[in-house]
């Protein structure tokens, strides 16, 4: 991806980190944003933007980390200013990562929505719904000019089924529709769009909560969580994902599709960081894991019987 200018959001840690080891790791020059520059003393998760910058610096890549409060409109806009005054214009990639609700969904966890802070709606969509509506905006006025770039909004299966709570289940549903009709905007200045969906990705947060006791009651007990996450992704896969979209000529036969990692990475023949080929959404023992009723039945089924995409649309079926 050498030469390539890409834009990756939320990348102090999680996901968005290993988004942004990948793309530099490739060769691509890349901006990351968060709103720690320099972690604070005694946090537990750590992560900052210039850890992040010389992690991927260690690496051989270029990074630029920009402290950004994705909240704001007007650090939003200062950001996109920026990237185009220093890369003259360019930008191939945005990937839409940012989020600010994971303690604030961990706190209120097995609370109905009448029950949870009125708030928690703005902390879960604010910055991981409308900002990325937002920054596609942005990104979109420079990729036009050269008729090319893609952009990722970072996803999850809970646009499809329950999972958490409300707002997150809306927002996420809200991300991958906007892929979608995005999508059918952006086809004639041949602008990719796409939503990725990660699996079960073992990220600082996750493991510092499985730690601490978070997701331990209601209906997802500790121990299912924990046995979803022994075969999950590290944060670094979906970066691996992301290169492998972003350098596929064929990329607009994707424009506005949901993409779930593990598929790419059988499609695309990469593995995990760690030699491994993580489990997939799509794959019936996975999925049987998560019921405490069905956990033991897992056991039983191959790693090679999938459920087909047409058949995992019909779970989110409203008509």
């Amino acid at each position: 991806m050498s030469g390539k200018v890409c834009i990756v959001t939320g990348a102090t840690r999680g996901i968005g980190k290993g988004i942004a080891l990948q793309l530099g790791q490739a060769g691509a020059t890349v901006y990351i944003t968060g709103r720690t520059l320099t972690a604070p003393k005694g946090d537990p998760v750590g992560g900052s933007l210039t850890d992040t910058a010389n992690e991927i610096e260690n690496r051989g890549g270029k990074c630029i980390p920009v402290q950004c409060d994705h909240s704001k409109d007007s650090d939003i806009e200062e950001l996109f200013n920026r990237v185009s005054k220093e890369q003259n214009g360019h930008l191939d990639l945005l990937v839409n990562n940012a989020y600010a609700a994971v303690k604030a969904i961990s706190d209120n966890y097995d609370k109905p929505f009448w029950e949870q802070p009125i708030t928690l709606w703005d902390t879960v969509n604010i910055v991981g719904l409308r900002n990325h509506y937002l920054c596609s905006v942005h990104a979109v006025k420079l990729m036009i000019t050269r008729k090319t770039g893609l952009i990722v909004n970072v996803s999850s299966p809970g646009g499809l089924r329950y999972i958490f709570n409300v707002p997150y289940g809306v927002g996420k549903e809200a991300n991958d529709r906007m892929a979608a009709d995005c999508a059918v905007e952006l086809r004639k200045m041949n602008v990719a769009i796409v939503s990725l969906w990660p699996g079960a990705v073992r990220t600082e947060n996750l493991k510092e909560l499985l730690k601490t006791g978070g997701f331990a009651s209601g209906n997802m007990p500790k121990v299912d969580v924990a046995k979803l996450f022994v075969n999950g992704e590290t944060p670094e896969y979906a970066g691996k994902a992301i290169v492998a979209l972003a350098t596929d000529p064929n990329i607009m036969k994707k424009s506005g599709k949901i993409l779930i990692t593990a598929d790419l990475g059988y499609e695309y023949g990469f593995k995990d960081i760690d030699g491994k080929d993580p489990s997939n959404i799509r794959q019936v023992n996975e999925l049987l894991k998560m019921n405490p009723k069905t956990n033991w039945i897992a056991n039983f089924v191959p790693n090679f019987v999938y459920i087909p995409k047409w058949m995992l649309a019909l779970a989110g079926n409203k008509l």
